[in-house]
């Protein structure tokens, strides 16, 4: 059997089958394995989410991901991860990360791949790909490959300075397998106009917001850009947001930000409006609340409509961002093939016997945190039992 994609899925895919027995080639057009985990997690790599469930992907089938995530789940790789003596820690909401370099983890599955038999060919790109009866025939750089089983790992089009592409997507269409029209996802989104020259003014400030859009909400740091909004709740949020959409920021979430101005209002009125925000927010960004709501003078002065519109300004900012900083930056790419193509007990392709798809490929997407490396794990095993 073949598998294209020496990353997370691929690896973990190569070792299930080459545990069963399988001769696998771990075919791959960049010269290391598990790029994308060496980068992640800073350097530390976020190998899974202790929390990942179902309700932690999107998907145009929701529940495709249910399979594979039950039989596969994050304790399980957590045991394969202490069965190396990896050491990890929990950063922050379930979210798991190697105490040590990522590189712990490229080599305890390259080694389990060199000890279930896989045999890996990096630098190899695959220049044809055709199936002729129940034989799928590879030309590549390194020469011609046959197998009855072929696996696309190639995940999607994030990165491509990494070398990511849209193999997987030719080839799925290759093969008369429908898309869902791939977009960048965990993404920095950018603004324009009036909007951009205020995010420019605020650029390195960082605060707790809540982030809503088209009924999803993360609570979580958001950072001000030279070109718009990043930070983990504006990359949460970007898998839901669509050009043209609204967002609603809230920067002192959880307060009830007018009734406590109301009340610095009767216990001080000589105090300035900046100096009642400044237990939620920084400096430099209650200044440009502060003057998006058009309050001066002492708060004293201010009525209750002025600091509703200035609580308002905090915890109900609606903004249109006009796109995102796209693949370049985007961790992940939402979108890929389309499930309903796919068993979801095996990735199979149902109308292309012997072809599978795994990992970011498919139209499968995790939140930020790790969740993404766990359907890789759980969509690779999967194929693995049976490939």
């Amino acid at each position: 059997m073949i598998i294209i994609g020496a990353g997370a899925a691929g690896m973990m895919c190569a070792i299930e089958a080459g545990r069963r027995g399988r001769r696998v080639a771990l075919v791959d057009h960049a010269d290391k394995p598990g790029e994308k985990i060496r980068i992640s997690g800073g350097g530390r790599c976020n190998f899974t989410n202790m929390h990942a469930a179902p309700g932690n992907f999107i998907s145009k089938n929701p529940h495709f991901c249910v399979s594979a995530l039950k039989r596969y789940r994050p304790a399980d790789f957590i045991a394969k991860v202490d069965a190396h003596a990896i050491a990890w820690h929990e950063k922050t909401l379930g979210q798991l990360f190697c105490d040590g370099a990522s590189r712990q983890i490229i080599d305890m599955l390259t080694g389990e791949c060199r000890d279930a038999g896989v045999t890996l060919k990096l630098a190899t790109s695959v220049e044809r790909l055709e199936k002729c009866g129940e034989t799928f025939n590879l030309e590549t750089g390194a020469g011609a490959l046959a197998a009855s089983s072929l696996v696309l790992a190639t995940g999607g089009k994030s990165i491509p300075k990494m070398g990511a592409t849209d193999f997987a997507y030719r080839i799925a269409q290759q093969f008369g397998l429908e898309l869902v029209a791939p977009r960048p996802a965990l993404v920095p989104l950018t603004f324009s106009g009036d909007l951009l020259d205020a995010a420019k003014a605020l650029s390195g400030v960082s605060t707790e917001a809540e982030v809503r859009c088209n009924g999803a909400a993360f609570r979580e740091a958001l950072l001000f850009t030279h070109r718009g909004v990043s930070g983990p709740s504006i990359l949460q949020i970007s898998s839901y947001w669509r050009e043209g959409d609204e967002i609603e920021i809230d920067i002192a979430p959880g307060a009830d930000l007018f009734a406590e101005l109301r009340a610095a209002r009767t216990r001080n009125g000589k105090l300035a409006p900046q100096n009642a925000l400044a237990t939620h927010l920084p400096k430099r960004l209650a200044d440009a609340v502060i003057a998006r709501a058009g309050v001066t003078g002492r708060i004293g002065d201010a009525s209750d409509a002025k600091l509703k519109a200035l609580s308002d300004a905090a915890q109900h900012w609606r903004v249109k961002p006009v796109g995102s900083e796209g693949y370049r930056t985007a961790e992940v790419t939402l979108g890929g093939v389309d499930t309903d193509e796919l068993s979801s007990k095996t990735m199979e392709a149902k109308r292309a016997p012997g072809l599978y798809f795994i990992g970011e490929a498919v139209d499968v997407t995790g939140w930020l945190g790790g969740y993404n490396f766990q359907w890789a794990w759980s969509s690779g095993w999967a194929a693995g039992q049976v490939v």
